[in-house]
């Protein structure tokens, strides 16, 4: 009996020692194929030794380009807010919920704590009549800027 726990207990260390020097490899093997340089970046021109020779003439007085001034003068469009739900309490941002039984636990309190439903209701709770509420306080929820992300 000891000898066959031992006979085991070798081929499991066996195992797990040929694992672990397989993961080392693949990883110096991702390392390596990510460290190689693009072949663009490789062959890049090198800049042109300038000579002095005869000084170039300047320009009078450069018009700024009204296209280029209007690009520059515009902000940037902003990124769109993403979608979700901000917990005022700890900063979390947590995506809008389609089914009230995934729905975080403070985002059930919230309702309950801004009046928008009677209790937090369980699971087993849950009806067409039901839904149809949570539903309406949900998106009077989203809509206080209390909450949006």
């Amino acid at each position: 009996m000891t000898e066959g726990l031992f006979i085991l207990t070798v081929i499991f260390v066996a195992y797990v020692v040929y694992q672990v020097r397989n993961d080392k490899k693949a990883n110096v093997n991702a390392a390596a194929s990510e460290a190689k340089p693009a072949p663009a970046a490789a062959h890049a021109p090198k800049p042109a030794i300038k000579q002095e020779a005869a000084p170039a003439p300047k320009p009078a007085a450069q018009a700024p380009k009204p296209a280029a001034a209007a690009a520059i003068a515009a902000p940037a469009p902003e990124a769109p807010a993403k979608p979700g739900l901000r917990n005022p309490e700890t900063g979390e941002i947590t995506a809008v919920f389609t089914n009230y039984r995934f729905a975080k636990r403070w985002i059930k309190e919230a309702l309950v704590s801004e009046g928008l439903l009677d209790k937090v209701y369980k699971n087993n709770e849950l009806d067409a009549d039901t839904e149809a509420k949570i539903k309406n306080a949900v998106a009077k929820f989203e809509a206080m800027p209390k909450y949006r992300a």
